[in-house]
């Protein structure tokens, strides 16, 4: 049975920027102002409110102005280091943004996927979803050593990747929006939760449709933040089986992924493939492309194509339209930001990313 679609309960304007506009403090061309785009209605039932109030509670306290006062230089001290980091690795955006879906599946965005295990503390980095695949670290290190020097003091670690993975985004070509910050880090985080709560390359589109659903994320955020796979590489352990024992993909794309990633478990396992062949240092709407052509490298990439009509049309929609991807994709990465983050007195203002104070 085809899963069916689950609408969002949260529809909000998002703010989206083209090239030559301008957006989150200034940080792309100058040009006109971001405007709001027109959004459909949508009828809320009653869980649907209750789901509104729990996300709203915190997320509330967000806003794109949250350092305007406290820290107005934070913008343009955050975008070059990241855009250091991108012009000497250009993998790296895309690490950078992994991380951020990593920390927010995992207790909230809080940071927790940034701490360092301990003697006497587990962290997220060693989960297998994690385990020498994420990095970036360094990245979020360097920004964060800047912003202590701009404002002591003042600026979480949790707030810090959101915006670097804005940066990335916008560095690689896609679009660029006003993150809303006032995220907190928190003292905790959760090897367990990591495990079980962050989607697996072998995920099927039920599955996927239900982890996205229980962080707040619509069927339409899950297809729109899979194309984030428009940049950056994967593991032969990640994409073995689907190149090697599934149906639903173009032969020569899976020969030529096949030269490089051996069927035996254990041999190449950390060889690397793009996983948008075509352009994966540039972020488009290649990756949808690949998926109408049976060429998703991971099998949850080609599980949002040919198995349920209702990601088939989004798919479709953002292959044929770079406009629409990049909208959609603008309003997941908004409504993912506002998962649980810890705001008010919760949590701290981290000293060192990797640490709690």
């Amino acid at each position: 049975m085809r899963p069916s679609r689950k609408q969002h309960p949260l529809r909000h304007p998002s703010y989206i920027c083209r090239p030559n506009d301008t957006c989150g403090g200034g940080l792309a061309i100058t040009g006109t102002l971001c405007a709001p785009m027109a959004s459909s209605s949508t009828v809320f039932a009653p869980a649907a409110l209750v789901l509104l109030l729990l996300l709203g509670s915190t997320s509330a306290q967000l806003s794109t102005g949250f350092y305007s006062s406290s820290c107005p230089e934070l913008f343009s001290t955050v975008k070059p280091v990241v855009q250091s980091a991108i012009s000497k690795e250009k993998r790296l955006g895309a690490s950078v943004l992994r991380l951020f879906f990593h920390d927010c599946f995992v207790l909230g965005c809080d940071g927790s996927v940034l701490l360092d295990d301990t003697p006497t503390f587990t962290g997220e980095k060693t989960a297998k979803p994690n385990n020498n695949s994420i990095r970036g670290f360094e990245v979020i290190d360097h920004i964060k050593t800047a912003v202590e020097k701009a404002c002591p003091g003042v600026v979480s670690c949790a707030d810090i990747l959101a915006i670097a993975a804005r940066d990335s985004v916008v560095i690689l070509g896609g679009p660029n929006w006003d993150v809303k910050l006032g995220r907190r880090d928190s003292r905790k985080a959760s090897f367990s939760k990591a495990n079980k709560q962050i989607p697996a390359p072998t995920s099927s589109l039920s599955n996927l449709i239900s982890k996205f659903s229980a962080k707040g994320l619509s069927t339409k955020d899950m297809v729109a933040l899979s194309g984030s796979h428009t940049i950056g590489l994967a593991r032969c352990t990640s994409f073995r089986g689907h190149i090697y024992n599934d149906t639903n993909i173009d032969a020569s794309f899976a020969k030529k992924r096949q030269a490089n990633c051996p069927r035996a478990s254990g041999s190449g396992d950390n060889n690397l493939a793009p996983l948008d062949l075509q352009t994966p240092t540039a972020f488009d709407n290649n990756y949808y492309k690949n998926l109408v052509r049976f060429k998703g490298l991971l099998h949850s990439d080609q599980q949002l194509y040919n198995v349920s009509d209702s990601t088939d049309s989004l798919v479709k929609a953002y292959s044929s339209s770079t406009g629409t991807f990049f909208s959609d994709f603008v309003s997941g990465m908004i409504n993912m930001g506002d998962i649980k983050p810890l705001t008010g007195s919760n949590g701290e203002i981290r000293k060192n990313c990797r640490k709690i104070n």
